[in-house]
């Protein structure tokens, strides 16, 4: 009796490309949509933040100044993740005439923006911005 074999193993030429089925949990979707939220509007604050609502230290934020805000492990970045899966000048944020701006410095893991890989984007309060563990919310002042 012949072995069994899979259908590459005997030359299907389909390309069935990989599976991109995405589970979907409503209400996990809810607690992101609710946590974006809350942190978007932060009382007193003049610009812009960054507010951890997922992964290492969440609650803790950062105040963006006006100019470049390095992101990473570097011990200097404005920034600082203290996580192996972050790249040590892994991105930047750039606070210019009220308008906020995010770019990758060709960062091992990546940077998204609202679960996007991007090289560049504009920012908005609400956006969410993953480096690798941290979800960080850009939050504005309310």
């Amino acid at each position: 009796m012949p072995e069994p074999q899979d259908l590459e193993a005997v030359g299907d030429d389909t390309d069935h490309g990989p599976d991109r089925t995405e589970a979907f949990d409503p209400v996990e979707e809810t607690r992101h949509l609710r946590a974006r939220e809350a942190a978007a509007g932060i009382p007193g604050l003049d610009g812009y933040a960054l507010v951890v609502t997922g992964g290492p230290g969440e609650g803790r934020y950062w105040t963006l100044e006006e100019g470049i805000n390095e992101v990473g492990r570097n011990l200097d970045a404005a920034v600082f993740l203290d996580d192996i899966t972050v790249s040590r000048h892994h991105a930047e944020f750039r606070v210019a005439g009220g308008s906020l701006t995010l770019r990758d410095l060709r960062s091992t893991n990546g940077t998204y923006v609202n679960r996007q890989r991007v090289d560049v984007a504009a920012l908005e309060a609400g956006d969410e911005v993953i480096i690798g563990r941290f979800h960080l919310v850009v939050a504005r002042g309310a």
